[in-house]
């Protein structure tokens, strides 16, 4: 049987002498890989098919879905969003990246996820259709509203009587527990005014310094280790450090 969906491309790998492994995260199905045959031939007709399937790449499929499957196989794809500045720019390209690496590195079922799919896709066409100023705040945002789709968001907001904010437990408390994984004063703060945004078009109104940014980044990255099982720390998550300098 086949199905229309949506998709975004995550990673690909090289198959045989001429095909790809594509995984992907599709509006209808979640986390899914695609073998895509031939495609690695030589010629310009070649080329132009292996652009549809780079990392980020926005998609609209025919495929076909067997549920006791886990490679799938694709009828028709087309472009759903075509990217006019993200794959140029240095900064565009990082984020991006994140937010690609991040979804690989939490989302391990293949069950329908139309709530993030819509958060990926508002967060990369956003990215493409915005300036340098407006995106910075994108990573953390990202972070926070996956972690909150995936069942270990922060609670409680920063306050005189609740300063810290415990990573270990995933809310603000009255006083820095003993294990160490806190945030505290200015960046316990920030993040609790990160939490209260709502759309991505509000992150841009949150005043933070690349300072401050290249922090929460790692903070998050501890804070994704200690609530999901053998999580590795996104490579990208380095690049985008020395990018925000």
């Amino acid at each position: 049987m086949t199905h229309k969906s949506k998709a975004i491309v995550l990673k690909t790998v090289k198959y045989g002498e001429s095909s790809l492994i594509v995984t992907m995260f599709t509006e209808l199905f979640g986390l899914q890989s695609y073998m895509i045959k031939g495609i690695r031939t030589s010629g310009k007709t070649a080329a132009g098919k292996i652009s549809f399937f780079q990392p980020a790449a926005m998609l609209e499929m025919e495929v076909y879905q067997n549920p006791v499957k886990t490679l799938q196989y694709i009828k028709e794809y087309q472009w759903s969003h075509i990217y006019k500045t993200v794959y140029f720019d240095i900064l565009k390209n990082a984020v991006v990246t994140y937010i690609v690496e991040m979804v690989l590195h939490t989302i391990k079922e293949q069950e329908e996820g139309q709530q993030l799919y819509e958060l990926i896709e508002e967060a990369l066409i956003y990215i493409d259709q915005h300036g340098h100023h407006d995106i910075l705040n994108i990573p953390l945002l990202f972070s926070l509203q996956l972690a909150k789709i995936l069942g270990f968001r922060f609670h409680g907001r920063y306050s005189d009587q609740t300063p810290v904010l415990d990573l270990q437990e995933g809310r603000y408390v009255d006083h820095a527990p003993q294990h160490g994984f806190t945030l505290e004063g200015e960046m316990a703060l920030i993040n609790s005014r990160l939490m209260q945004i709502m759309t991505i078009n509000e992150a841009k109104d949150i005043q933070i310094n690349n300072i401050n940014r290249r922090s929460l980044l790692k903070y998050y990255q501890q804070f994704f280790s200690l609530h999901l099982e053998n999580y590795r720390e996104a490579k990208s998550y380095q690049i985008l450090k020395t990018v925000l300098q």
